[in-house]
């Protein structure tokens, strides 16, 4: 997922600069999920892993944001906040879903799966905005649905990684769901405010459902190996900032179909570092399933994208 900022009306020719940008916030958002898993085989549960990464994150951004943008802040409206605290509601249930549906599956299906979002922000427009699909996109939505429900399904016989499959399918899809209803909130909250605020307040908002989250289910915080929390702090550097604000920076150069695109990258550069690290292997089925669904997204975006050109 990326917090993408209003796209300006031209841009400047495009440096090679732009393309390094992105393979780096492709291989930084794809470490997401590995250093998931990394935390909860030192024994983190998922809740506490979810609200680190966002709470890490806020903290680093609040000085930074309160340096620049003091005066915007204060010219947040009640309205603005409260879209700001539903929006971060959802992105904290789409980070506590997805975090947990690795406990259940596979790096490859739960990656996969939660980035099925485009999908459902397209859904979302038509339901709520009364938006009109392109056949491109209606046709994506289809193949891309239908690749879900593959790769959903448990794999019986030839491959099966986590206690429950489905279920961690089914958290994933939650995930995909909820962060594509905070896309949807965030487009009204976004262009009223400057791509740093946003995200700052969001995060922040997010982190503390999850905190209290965590206080209310009692989950443990202290008392992990050392490494468990250079895990977590690592989540918030290397996933959430760095490869979001990659994305975020080289808008300026590259159409945000292009990058979006590129986004799609991340499960198959997840499922590769996990097979090494986790020898974690997929079934014929799942990779069949995945590319299905990967070719649906990109059909989806590119009708979008003309579509609005149109």
């Amino acid at each position: 997922m990326s917090d993408a900022p209003a796209i300006p009306q031209s841009r400047p020719e495009t440096p090679l600069q732009a393309y390094l940008v992105v393979l780096l916030g492709v291989a930084a958002i794809s470490l997401g999920s590995i250093l998931i898993r990394l935390a909860q085989q030192d024994g983190v549960p998922s809740l506490v892993i979810a609200a680190a990464r966002l709470a890490i994150a806020a903290l680093i951004l609040t000085p930074i944001t309160l340096r620049r943008h003091t005066a915007e802040i204060r010219r947040i409206s009640r309205g603005d906040l409260m879209f700001a605290g539903v929006s971060g509601a959802f992105l904290a249930v789409h980070f506590a879903t997805w975090v947990a549906s690795l406990e259940y599956t596979s790096v490859l299906i739960s990656v996969v799966l939660v980035n099925t979002h485009p999908l459902w922000v397209a859904l979302l427009e038509v339901f709520f905005l009364k938006a009109r699909l392109a056949r491109a996109v209606i046709l994506g939505l289809i193949i891309g649905l239908a690749g879900s429900v593959v790769v959903a399904l448990p794999s019986g016989g030839e491959f099966s990684v986590g206690t429950n499959p489905l279920l961690g399918s089914t958290l994933a899809l939650i995930g995909a769901i909820t962060v594509a209803v905070y896309f949807t909130i965030g487009r009204k909250l976004r262009g009223g405010l400057s791509l740093l605020t946003y995200i700052w307040l969001v995060y922040s908002c997010a982190a503390l459902v999850l905190l209290l989250a965590v206080v209310v289910t009692g989950a443990p915080v202290l008392d992990y190996a050392p490494q468990a929390y250079l895990w977590l702090v690592s989540m918030a550097l290397i996933p959430q900032l760095v490869g979001h604000s990659s994305f975020n920076y080289v808008l300026k150069f590259l159409p945000a179909t292009y990058v979006s695109i590129a986004t799609q990258l991340e499960p198959a550069t997840s499922a590769a570092i996990a097979y090494f690290l986790f020898t974690e292997v997929p079934s014929t089925l799942q990779i069949i399933g995945s590319v299905v669904i990967l070719t649906g997204i990109i059909l989806a975006t590119l009708g979008q994208s003309r579509s609005a050109s149109s």
